[in-house]
This record gives C-alpha cells, structure tokens and sequence, in this order.
C-alpha cells in the first residue's frame, strides 16, 4: 500500500463511509469493485468514519482487513451509540484491532444530560482512547469534559484533538477555503484535526475533502 497522498501533518479529513457504488466513476475509477473501493479511497484521502460499527460490532477479521487495505498514516474514525456501552468491552478489543489506524471514537448520546451516564461512558473506555461526544440534546451545553475528549464541532476544546462534522452541503470552492482557514491555527499549534464531509449520491464529499487538502498544502 502506498503513502497517502496528498498529506498535511496533523490534518484527518474525508467522509462519512466510502463504500458508495454511485461514486464510480466520478470518485473511484469505473471498473473498480466494491471490494477495493477502500484501498482507492486511502489512496486519496487521509481518513474515515465508520458508521457501520454504530450498528453492530463488526467481526475481528473486518477490522484486520480494513487495516490491511490502508496506510499506517490512515485513520479510523469509529461510530459508537450510547447503548453500546453495554459492550464496551468488546467494542474496545475490536476497534483496537485497527492499531495505529484507529483515530477518536464517536460516541452519539441521544438522551437529555446526564453526569451519571457521562461518568459511565469515560469510565467504560481506555481512557488513552480519543473519544468525541456527539450529543444530541442541547442540555450537554458547557459540559466539562477530560483531555482525552471532545464535543463534536468545539473548536476551542482542551483536548490535543478536535473533531469536525460538515452535514450541510452544498459547499462553494469559498466555503471550504473558509474552512480550511479556521483549521489552519489549530493543525499551526500542533492539534490534530478530524474532519468529515456527509455522504451524497454523487461524490461531492469526497471532492470537498479534497479540496480542504488542496487549500491547505
């Protein structure tokens, strides 16, 4: 597997899945297979979220593929639901299976804030695991929170992370060079950004992705 390409230290940006036939052949070449949609991908983008594993926890040998199939500088974003901490503990083994490509876990909390549950959710995980709260109910608002983890879209977290949603497209070529500029500062202080574009039929989240690189390089 070759480098990704291109790259900017510190900067994780890419889309919400890659497995999307309907991206041939504007973002896969058009004989590509499924099946090697993910190697093209990395070859092009940085990293991914994982949506799938907010559903059900994907068998140990899936996690090895996927490593198998990308760089040692691609990361993993890994979608977790807040029921699912009922299985954290084989949540973790397996996510941890994609070693050094495993980036933060998205935890999405649905329920009104609650300390009891956000003392679980810190004390359930490897507290060595980026995790970035994606809360879903405004009373989370100004929760405090460790330097392992973040909300979604906190620009001003404490964390040595931040990790970003971009769920409103279309985006204009002056969008994304805004968004690329209030990125800059951060990846300029040594944080890692993790950025993600949702999926659309058509493969303008990756094209975006690519242009926030491109603003960047």
């Amino acid at each position: 597997m070759t480098a990704t390409k291109p790259s900017v230290p510190g900067l994780y940006v890419g889309t919400s899945g890659w497995s999307y036939p309907a991206w041939r052949p504007g973002f896969y070449p058009a004989g590509v297979k499924p099946g090697e949609f993910l190697g093209h991908y990395a070859e092009r983008l940085p990293s991914v979220e994982l949506n799938s594993t907010g559903y059900r926890i994907p068998a140990e040998d899936q996690f090895r593929r996927w490593a198998e199939q990308t760089p040692s500088a691609f990361r993993f974003a890994v979608k977790m639901q807040a029921y699912q901490l009922k299985q954290a503990a084989t949540f973790e083994e397996r996510v941890k299976l994609l070693g050094e490509r495993l980036g933060p876990i998205r935890l999405l909390v649905g329920s009104a804030r609650d300390e009891g549950f956000l003392t679980l959710a810190l004390g359930s995980l490897d507290p060595m695991l980026r995790l970035a709260f994606d809360f879903r109910h405004d009373s989370w608002a100004g929760v405090e929170l460790p330097e392992n983890a973040v909300q979604i879209n906190d620009y001003d977290a404490g964390a040595p992370f931040r990790y970003l949603r971009f769920r409103d497209p279309p985006y204009s070529d002056a969008d994304l060079s805004r968004i690329a500029e209030e990125i800059r500062p951060l990846l300029a202080d040594g944080v890692e950004v993790y950025a993600y574009f949702r999926h659309e039929d058509e493969p303008s989240a990756p094209q975006y992705a690519e242009r926030v690189l491109a603003h960047l390089l």
